[in-house]
């Protein structure tokens, strides 16, 4: 397993500036490139925040640039610029001694297509082109697997065509595009198309599912619960992104599937949340196809916590390869669909006094059960 020690102390200070002309690599002995200070956009999310840990553990220096509040113990360690990525002049700003950029911005499903599209696509090339006139030579961009849409067949490979499903998923393509533009001119943008990953600090659609087992209920799930649906641990992608920080541009100036390697039936990894909450409850299979037209009309009512690509994929097989990553980066993943969800449960119940009786749209706080709410009801019994 290609698994990155921990430091026990951290660089000091900050990397030297950068020349506009794209310096060559430094190495150290072993080949990999040496990593100073590192800008994570989307630092206060619930990816930016695990990564931010994951990189301090490793003694990199980290700056975050959010528009949320970086309201985590590890404030006093971290550079914290409050600022937004669709503001040119702060991205800018926030360049300054930095020698990598990950950029984790985004916004979710659940945001108006304008706001997707505004921070999604033009944040990126405000990111992409600031990290450019300040010599950086290398850009990390997280995209999705979303940017696959429906597809007709599995696993699915980088190379296969992309069709993304409502305005997140076509500005993921979007996206991806203005890399390669940035790539053809010389940065080296690794992108990452992580599945949907769990872990702490991970709420969202995923609080709807752990606030039934706490409570002792079943779960509804769309369709037989047969299909099989590849999650990721948030540490396993924060391991895939340390590694293509510090390989060499040959090895990682490309893009990357990233997800679990040990995963089962949908009902059967989620059925290992409800075994471990310990009430005896079970996951209920529901006819997917009433299910889904139901889900689009509350939808069109502005009453239900899922987003189209959630609903229209839950049911079918949703996986992709990994080889490439593995091959490459010599990334080798540690956790299961199941170790991840668990791990992420056990963290929620451990701080569920800090976020109850909040919500919102980001990953950051549960989601609104909408109607789901009256629904728990009647998944109380046997």
């Amino acid at each position: 397993m290609n698994r990155t020690p921990r430091t026990e102390s951290t660089r000091s200070g900050s990397a030297p500036p950068l020349q506009p002309d794209h310096k060559p690599e430094t190495k150290d002995a072993d080949g990999r490139r040496e990593v100073g200070t590192c800008l994570v956009t989307g630092g206060a999310g619930f990816l930016g925040i695990n990564l931010v840990r994951y990189l301090r553990e490793r003694g990199i220096q980290v700056v975050s640039l959010d528009v949320a509040p970086f309201d985590y113990p590890e404030r006093e360690s971290v550079k914290v610029l409050d600022g937004d990525i669709r503001d040119a002049g702060a991205v800018r700003d926030a360049m300054e001694g930095v020698d990598l950029v990950v950029h984790a911005a985004a916004a979710l499903p659940l945001y108006s297509a304008e706001e997707i599209f505004s921070t999604d696509v033009d944040g990126i090339r405000n990111v992409l082109e600031a990290a450019y006139e300040s010599g950086i030579d290398r850009l990390i961009h997280i995209s999705s697997t979303a940017v696959y849409g429906i597809p007709d067949h599995h696993p699915l490979k980088e190379e296969d065509r992309l069709h993304g499903v409502g305005p997140y998923g076509e500005a993921k393509i979007e996206a991806e595009e203005i890399c390669q533009e940035f790539r053809e001119k010389g940065m080296c943008v690794p992108i990452i198309r992580p599945k949907s990953f769990v872990g702490p600090e991970r709420l969202g659609v995923f609080a709807l599912f752990y606030d039934w087992a706490k409570d002792g209920k079943n779960f509804p799930m769309l369709g037989s619960g047969k299909n099989r649906y590849q999650l990721l641990d948030v540490e396993d992608l924060c391991c895939a992104i340390y590694l293509a920080a510090t390989l060499p541009n040959s090895r990682v100036n490309s893009t990357f599937n990233i997800g679990a390697t040990e995963f089962d039936t949908m009902k059967e990894d989620y059925q290992a949340v409800l075994d471990y909450a310990g009430h005896g409850k079970r996951i209920i299979p529901l006819p997917a196809a009433p299910a889904i037209w139901t889900l689009r009309l509350l939808e069109k009512l502005g009453i239900s916590p899922l987003y189209k690509w959630v609903y229209e994929t839950a049911a079918t097989d949703s996986f992709v390869d990994v080889a490439k990553a593995q091959r490459l980066l010599g990334w080798d993943p540690e956790f299961s669909n199941q170790d991840a969800l668990v791990r992420n449960y056990v963290w929620y119940i451990e701080n569920l006094a800090s976020f109850e009786g909040r919500s919102g749209v980001s990953h950051r706080v549960p989601w609104s059960q909408g109607i789901l709410k009256l629904a728990k009801v009647f998944f109380s019994f046997p």
